[in-house]
């Protein structure tokens, strides 16, 4: 008989593409998720993983194992969605993912919250890529996601899915001290053409949020540099390379040499958490979700 546990992990490997990051999703280490796939290969007497420089890819007969380990995963949500629902109490393992600044500025209050209030409640937490997060719920790789878009940039709730809003995170502009706009009051969105840019790289809502703000004023932004880390971005407007927008939630406090303007009307980015809908019984998501939304005041203040 197949150990479920090894399908989950060759699920994890199929869905995350690698060992290691399937390894970060499932809270084990590569060494862990490696020898559970060589103990599925001994029992299917299959190749599962085969060597591809220095990454793995997934046999044909992998795929297919995959897929069926999907569907058995599925099937033992829904039994353990029923039990837990019958039992009333949030209990069992509830994944969460977020983007950077979520799992910095939200999510620790949030899990601690949880994991006081329900002692059967095993939460983890995975930071991903927003760009991701929505597809690896769907998948079955993370129970609950914490993602955002921006007011001019909305993005639709893919099918099979049940989303709900945490919260509004306002933006501000960002801008060396010495700056002609550091003694502004506010600034109006025509104030933002002409500045060198600091911003996050292309494929990023936050990019794309830039992108069509400048261009809906007849403008090209001058992206000059391109950072991830909003740590980093905030680094380069103290170095007085250029200005930012730059969300509030996880931000922290400024340094020295960087000062914060407000712009009317306010950029918006919206927090949502999404999660599948067979699985929006179950009390540890209504928990999760209870929790998150409640904590979002504090943090906003």
């Amino acid at each position: 008989m197949l150990d479920l546990s090894r399908l989950r992990a060759l699920h994890a490997v199929s869905v995350h593409g690698s060992v290691s990051a399937a390894a970060l999703a499932l809270g084990y280490t590569p060494s862990a998720i490696s020898q559970s796939i060589t103990k599925l290969e001994r029992e299917t007497r299959t190749t599962l993983l085969e060597r591809r420089g220095r990454g793995v890819m997934l046999t044909d007969a992998a795929v297919e194992l995959a897929e069926t380990a999907r569907e058995l995963l599925a099937m033992v949500e829904r039994a353990e969605t029923d039990l837990e629902e019958r039992r009333g109490q949030p209990a069992g393992r509830i994944v969460v993912g977020a983007f950077a600044s979520a799992a910095r500025g939200l999510l620790p209050g949030a899990l601690a919250r949880l994991t006081r209030e329900h002692p059967a409640l095993d939460t983890r937490l995975v930071e991903v890529d927003p760009h991701l997060s929505v597809g690896l719920v769907a998948q079955g790789a993370l129970d609950v996601a914490v993602w955002h878009d921006w007011d001019i940039v909305p993005h639709p709730t893919p099918e099979r899915l049940e989303r709900a809003k945490i919260g509004d995170d306002l933006c501000d502009v960002l801008v060396p001290e010495g700056h002609p706009l550091a003694g502004r009051e506010r600034l109006e969105r025509s104030d933002l053409v002409g500045l060198r840019w600091i911003g996050n790289p292309p494929g990023t809502v936050c990019h794309d949020w830039l992108v069509r703000t400048l261009r809906a004023l007849g403008s090209e932004p001058d992206l000059a540099y391109q950072a991830a880390e909003n740590h980093t971005q905030v680094a380069l407007v103290a170095a007085g390379l250029g200005v930012a927008v730059m969300p509030r939630l996880g931000r922290g406090p400024l340094p020295e040499g960087v000062v914060d303007v407000p712009l009317e009307p306010a950029p918006v980015r919206r927090l949502f958490a999404y999660w599948r809908t067979g699985a929006a019984r179950r009390p540890a998501i209504r928990e999760t979700l209870r929790v998150l939304r409640e904590q979002w005041p504090q943090r906003a203040a």
